[in-house]
């Protein structure tokens, strides 16, 4: 049972960020705060915003069944569809300035997640959405075990991207110790005199940390990335990436004292560059992770948790 209060602004872009991952998302609250995750059909792109108890005027959540031992959290399984939660945070910023508080609520006993905007004159607005009853979703990706990490303002970033047309759907990030390229990615037979091709190369004293363990060369969807960079400007946080070579997923993340956003990206590979791999980082529920067996023994799985962080320092990767 989850109720809180909270920033209309932060929130709302962190839903419009989700959306941009799939149509559902996982709605996961605990005690120490709440998480909001997706993951696209395809398996290739996940995202995380998870928000502390702190981030929130007013946070009270209550284990379902063991009220009483919090200690023994059961986590609320909870998936909303997108279509449904976006209207309640559509133009975020005239929210802002409308509603002076917003309250959700959650009950398992009816499936419903309760959002409650209390709007100046005393105008209150109830959406009261049907949830689906589901596993917890994880991801497997050991960002940490990535030799290239940089770090960036989101505001240079959203400055880069701005140079690619909305057309575009991938774009390549290549890097070594001296220079990081974001260029146009296009297919073989192209007809590049029909075809606008950008590339924009930035220094290594444009970024607040820079470390490139391995020369490389990877592309991945574009359409996520933007949504998160929307997200971060919100936060003013700096943006990290964490990659390796191509084949190998991608992750950019923000973390602050409030939240914490990771979105973690399938990249080409270039022995098959016709498609990104399905499950290529194995985002999976537990059911799923139990059924599929050994093929993600290799596999590490992200935590949002330090204890379960911690944990996984010795674990395989691919």
């Amino acid at each position: 049972i989850l109720q809180c209060f909270l920033s209309l602004a932060v929130f709302g872009r962190a839903i419009h960020a989700i959306a941009r991952i799939s149509d559902e998302f996982w709605f996961d609250p605990v005690e120490k705060g709440l998480a909001l995750r997706s993951v696209n059909s395809s398996r290739s792109a996940y995202a995380c915003v998870f928000f502390s108890s702190m981030f929130f005027q007013h946070y009270c959540w209550t284990a379902a069944s063991q009220p009483c031992q919090q200690e023994q959290q059961l986590p609320l399984p909870c998936k909303l569809i997108i279509k449904s939660v976006l209207p309640v945070f559509r133009c975020a910023n005239v929210l802002e300035r409308n509603v002076e508080k917003c309250s959700i609520s959650t009950n398992p006993s009816d499936h419903h997640v309760t959002f409650q905007l209390l709007c100046r004159h005393g105008v209150v607005k109830t959406y009261n959405l049907t949830f689906q009853e589901c596993d917890p979703l994880q991801a497997v990706f050991a960002k940490h075990m990535c030799p290239n990490i940089l770090r960036v303002h989101s505001r240079l970033l959203a400055d880069v991207m701005i140079h690619f047309p909305t057309s575009q759907e991938e774009i390549t990030l290549s890097v070594t110790p001296m220079k990081v390229c974001f260029k146009s990615y296009t297919e073989e037979d192209t007809d590049f005199s029909r075809t606008m091709l950008t590339e924009i190369q930035l220094s290594p004293e444009e970024f607040d940390y820079f470390q490139v363990g391995v020369d490389s060369e990877v592309t991945f969807c574009l359409k996520e990335l933007r949504g998160l960079l929307a997200f971060s400007e919100a936060t003013s946080v700096p943006v990290s990436i964490h990659f390796d070579r191509c084949g190998k997923p991608i992750a950019f993340s923000i973390e602050d004292l409030l939240l914490e956003a990771s979105f973690i990206l399938a990249t080409l590979c270039e022995a098959e560059k016709e498609a990104f791999h399905s499950l290529f980082f194995g985002a999976v529920s537990h059911k799923e992770k139990e059924a599929i067996g050994d093929t993600f023994q290799s596999l590490v799985t992200a935590s949002d948790t330090e204890e379960e962080f911690g944990a996984l320092q010795s674990s395989p990767v691919l």
